[in-house]
């Protein structure tokens, strides 16, 4: 229930997706000829879009939690295994043209690729099924073996699981699989934005990493102001933001998470 929940939730609270509904209420409110309701709703519509597409707002709210975990400078020399969250590859694309088109949180499993390079007696585990309610798309747990081999990772290496839809199921379905012991050493790997949600999934659940963040969207220095970048990259950062946040919130509120910021 609380995957459904909340992909319907995220549906109308999407900044894009919020701002067109005020848009048609809008209408609707001027056919009536509710003039106050129409000025409050295209209002909203106008500060959602205005603030997220020309202010930097959206890097600002990304940046405490692109900070929050570091990328460790050194691992030990023995690495037990590395974890790589699902959401990098384009699912409905790769399920009917059988390759692996990443998306733009693609980088984790180059950085998954790099470091089982490193690090050749650890064990590459994917965790990612299907997350989407409507959309048809093949899994990240599906998909990234294609990639992988295909940058020398020896398939004999890899755990796939497949069947999770969310950030919990990931932590908890991946936590029984590899039965990790007491001592030994695994690293996640997922976006930035995302680690801190992880971590505490992952905690929660009784399974200790290190965190290994990639798939960085802002620079750090990003200050209060007009923004730099083109638009729909800086709707698209409001997006991730308010996702994460609320996100942080949700999984606190039902006790899925210790921490409503998880720290180091």
């Amino acid at each position: 229930m609380f995957f459904y929940l909340s992909k319907i939730f995220w549906f109308f609270a999407q900044p894009l997706n919020f701002s067109i509904l005020m848009v048609a209420l809008t209408v609707v409110a001027v056919l009536l000829r509710w003039r106050r309701t129409a000025i409050l709703t295209s209002a909203c519509a106008f500060l959602v879009l205005g603030l997220g597409a020309w202010t930097s707002l959206g890097a600002l709210m990304i940046h405490p939690l692109e900070d929050r975990f570091q990328r460790p400078v050194s691992l030990p020399d023995k690495v037990d295994g590395i974890v790589v969250l699902g959401g990098g590859f384009e699912g409905g694309v790769n399920l009917v043209r059988g390759g692996y088109e990443l998306n733009s949180g693609g980088d984790r499993f180059v950085e998954a690729a790099i470091l089982a390079a490193r690090h050749p007696e650890a064990k590459v585990v994917v965790t990612g099924g299907t997350g989407n309610m409507i959309l048809e798309g093949e899994g990240d747990g599906v998909t990234a073996p294609r990639l992988l081999t295909a940058l020398g990772v020896a398939p004999g290496r890899l755990t796939l699981e497949s069947q999770s839809r969310n950030t919990y199921e990931n932590a908890v379905f991946t936590k029984d699989m590899v039965n990790a012991m007491p001592g030994e050493t695994w690293v996640l790997i997922t976006s930035a934005f995302h680690m801190p949600r992880s971590v505490g999934l992952f905690r929660k659940a009784g399974f200790e990493v290190v965190p290994w963040p990639s798939d960085y969207r802002t620079s750090g220095k990003e200050s209060i102001g007009i923004s730099r970048d083109n638009p729909l990259d800086s709707l698209q950062n409001m997006s991730i933001a308010l996702r994460e946040w609320v996100g942080l919130l949700a999984y606190w509120m039902v006790g899925r998470t210790d921490q409503l910021l998880p720290s180091p």
